[in-house]
């Protein structure tokens, strides 16, 4: 551990401050120091998305929601009941505020599948189905694929942890991936879940292998980061072969951490009303997050879950996943400080 001597002039004491975690943690390469937006229900000045300068957020993923039903294969988007900020209005308002703050960004439609949220489960039982899901998800896409070319957008993501068409419908990614470069000029990703990613046979066609990188760590309610650090050894080792098998930088789509007892585990098993607040967890995650990947060459960076313009009552975000107003926040702020981004 490398140590900075501080002198204070109290009783001739000398204070020995660590600066830096750890001998192991390479200098960073040029990341995507990236946040997840919640596009708001009401617009929103340029001031409040200046705030994400504060902790040195220098892209930001831009997400319009569409919505479907489980077992159905229409997907509904761009609807006048919806949130402004998800609407294409609103959509579009934000990507230019955030470029008015100096942040790139990261178009990320994002499918809410109700009554269970996440994708990842979302399957259809007959091909006509399928095809008119194949049909509206494409509509979809491609209408903010245009979106995005048209505000020169930095890099746009073409679908999130649809595990199962993802792996069995190769051919209709690719036809999409195609469809979306004849009228999009950025870059492109696919936002895959954590245990999905290597079922996915197109990773070729895009420009960064995107995952939600919610791995479980370790079940100890409340580790050390020493702790976290060596719990991500074997994936980070797993995520490096992987990229040199496919020659593509892989992306934090999504990563983060709840504040909250148990959420470096298997968290999507806890009960948040039951579960305890722990900052330092979180922080902790954190930290162990950045030592991990921050100084691999063949890691691009990531975008944080999530960040609020506008919260409710406090108590609602105690053991959730933003690190605003939170121990997280600090720890997220001076590792994006001395993280040069890709340009």
């Amino acid at each position: 551990m490398r140590l900075l001597t501080l002198i204070v002039p109290v009783a001739g004491i000398v204070l020995w401050l660590a600066f830096s975690p750890s001998e192991d943690v390479k200098p960073a390469t040029p990341k995507m120091n990236g946040a997840s937006l919640v596009n708001p229900p009401r617009e929103i000045t340029t001031e409040k998305m200046a705030e994400l300068r504060k902790i040195n957020v220098d892209w930001v993923a831009v997400i319009p929601y569409a919505f479907a039903q489980s077992g159905l294969p229409e997907v509904t988007f761009n609807h006048e009941r919806q949130w402004w900020g998800e609407r294409t209005e609103g959509t579009g308002k934000l990507i230019s505020q955030a470029r008015e703050c100096g942040m790139k960004i990261m178009l990320k439609p994002h499918v809410w599948v109700r009554g269970e949220g996440w994708t990842g489960d979302f399957t259809l039982t007959s091909e006509k189905d399928w095809k008119v899901w194949e049909e509206d998800f494409s509509e979809y896409i491609l209408h903010f694929a245009r979106l995005a070319d048209s505000l020169k957008v930095e890099l746009l993501c073409i679908g999130t942890e649809y595990r199962i068409p993802a792996k069995e419908r190769p051919e209709f990614w690719r036809g999409l991936i195609s469809d979306v470069r004849q009228v999009y000029k950025g870059k492109v990703t696919y936002a895959s879940n954590w245990d999905n990613y290597m079922n996915i046979t197109w990773w070729n066609e895009v420009d960064y292998i995107g995952i939600d990188a919610y791995f479980p760590l370790i079940e100890n309610v409340n580790p050390t980061t020493d702790q976290l650090v060596k719990a991500w050894k074997p994936i980070v080792k797993e995520l490096e072969s992987f990229s040199e098998k496919w020659e593509k930088p892989i992306l934090f789509t999504e990563y983060g951490f709840q504040s909250m007892d148990g959420a470096a585990g298997r968290h999507w098993e806890l009960d948040r009303e039951q579960v305890l607040v722990n900052e330092d967890l979180q922080a902790n995650a954190y930290e162990a997050t950045f030592q991990s990947f921050i100084g691999k060459h063949w890691y691009a960076g990531g975008f944080f879950w999530k960040w609020y313009f506008m919260q409710r009552s406090p108590d609602r975000y105690t053991t959730d996943w933003t690190p605003q107003n939170k121990k997280a926040e600090q720890i997220i702020a001076r590792w994006y400080r001395q993280t040069p981004g890709i340009q």
